[in-house]
């Protein structure tokens, strides 16, 4: 498998997410985790970004969305909904794994 992207900074205060789609290849995963989570909800541009990209693979951590009181939001569909064991199984399952700053 390819390389997982860890994506940890607010899309709204950092072009984070933007640039690693930028270099990211197909097949690659992107994690959104901790403020990259508000990336996730549907109505946003980002939504719009992500759909986009559909040679990658999406997630974003379930406790991470729940700690910013978004786990009842709607969720953008493309996106696949990980808990910290699932977090632990990308990891293992991808290449190397890039926090992206």
């Amino acid at each position: 498998m390819s390389d997982l992207f860890t994506i940890n900074k607010s899309p709204f205060e950092k072009p984070s997410l933007p640039s690693a789609l930028r270099f990211a290849p197909a097949q690659s995963g992107i994690l959104l985790l901790e403020d990259g989570v508000y990336a996730a909800t549907v109505g946003t541009v980002w939504e719009t970004l992500i759909n986009q990209h559909t040679d990658k693979t999406f997630y974003v951590l379930q406790e991470d969305l729940q700690a910013r009181g978004l786990a009842n939001k709607h969720l953008n569909g493309h996106i696949q909904l990980v808990d910290y064991a699932g977090f632990v199984d990308l990891v293992v399952a991808y290449t190397k794994v890039q926090a992206w700053l």
